[in-house]
């Protein structure tokens, strides 16, 4: 007992001497002689990009799910002060930084699950596709480094533009040999979370209780809100199909304008992304009836690529569901966003292969 007592008041006295305190090395940001082993039989999930306005508040929801057993928080800046915040979280979720190319692999080596928020947000006046050339970039170089490091891991990329950066993922997987179509998805729950919410309004129930199919992309008249599929059914008149299918376009942008050039949808995307986390999780465990909206290979449409319901499992994607009847305005808007779509799908294309 006596000796067991003297190891722990030794492990106190260097922890408060910060000697070992969390700190860079060859295997990233760690504590040392740590005990902790992470909650019996989860997942590892890496999230690359950690210290972003995405990233911060997603390390914050990732180290909370009980799902989630081992944690790797990854950027090329400010990685050891969001891993030193979220690892003081009591949760039983172990939690790793790394910090730099230098340390990419490390981060990824063995993980189930990749998150891919990486990149710059949107500023006032600038589309998705202005984004394009720098956070392409990012998306492809993080993807090089799953491909050569956990190969078989769900992938949810989240940088945008979404509608490119999904079809540059899966030529550097090609590329590398890595491609597993149902492994690799467009995280579009952002544009569910924002119909449930905006019709709830409308119809006055909880947001909760809704459920909203959106299908096509995520940007602008991609997204294409299927109301006329709203569970429970609800009847909406012309001018509210209208409304909720603009405000649900262009969610992204109302809320750009709001924070007057300090930011983009961090926080709601964020909680967006641990929804959908934790549903891909939720399917690699083995539960049933696992049901998202995702931009995934598809042959839903004559596009490669389309958002649209799909079922989760220990695969990834298990199936991909027809879109079912659509009403005229609903017809309508799938014609208008195809060509948009093809365009963004082809630049990723064109990106990845030059």
């Amino acid at each position: 007992m006596a000796d067991r007592t003297s190891v722990r008041l030794a492990r106190i006295s260097s922890h408060l001497a910060g000697s070992h305190s969390n700190r860079i090395h060859e295997n990233g940001v760690e504590r040392e002689d740590c005990r902790a082993k992470g909650a019996a039989g989860g997942f590892k999930v890496a999230l690359l990009g950690a210290s972003g306005g995405i990233g911060q508040p997603l390390s914050l929801l990732m180290k909370m799910n009980p799902l989630v057993s081992v944690l790797h928080l990854y950027d090329v800046v400010n990685t050891p002060g969001v891993t030193a915040d979220v690892s003081h979280m009591d949760t039983s979720t172990v939690v790793r930084g790394f910090l730099g190319k230098e340390q990419l692999e490390d981060a990824l080596v063995g993980m189930d699950l990749v998150i891919i928020p990486a990149g710059i947000p949107r500023k006032p006046g600038m589309t998705r596709d202005d984004l394009f050339k720098i956070n392409a970039g990012i998306v492809r170089t993080l993807c090089e480094g799953v491909a050569k490091c956990c190969p078989n891991a769900l992938l949810n990329i989240i940088s945008n533009p979404v509608n490119s950066t999904v079809p540059i993922a899966a030529e550097v997987l090609k590329k590398a040999g890595a491609y597993h179509p149902k492994r690799l998805m467009g995280v579009t729950t952002l544009d569910v979370v924002r119909a449930n919410t905006f019709v709830a309004e409308v119809v006055g129930v909880d947001p909760k209780d809704i459920d909203v199919p959106v299908v096509g992309g995520h940007a602008g008249i991609t997204i294409l809100p299927l109301l006329s599929q709203v569970n429970p059914k609800f009847s909406f008149t012309n001018e509210e199909i209208e409304y909720l299918t603009n405000r649900i376009q262009n969610g992204g942008t109302e809320v750009v304008e709001a924070k007057a050039g300090t930011g983009s949808a961090t926080l709601s995307m964020a909680f967006a992304a641990a929804k959908f986390a934790d549903a891909c999780l939720r399917g690699l465990r083995g539960d049933a009836g696992v049901e998202y909206c995702a931009f995934v290979a598809s042959q839903v449409t004559e596009l490669p690529f389309f958002a649209s319901k799909v079922r989760l499992g220990r695969a990834g994607v298990e199936e991909v569901f027809p879109l079912g009847p659509l009403n005229s305005y609903e017809r309508s808007g799938l014609e208008k966003l195809k060509k948009e779509l093809q365009e963004s799908i082809d630049k990723g294309i064109a990106f990845a292969r030059q």
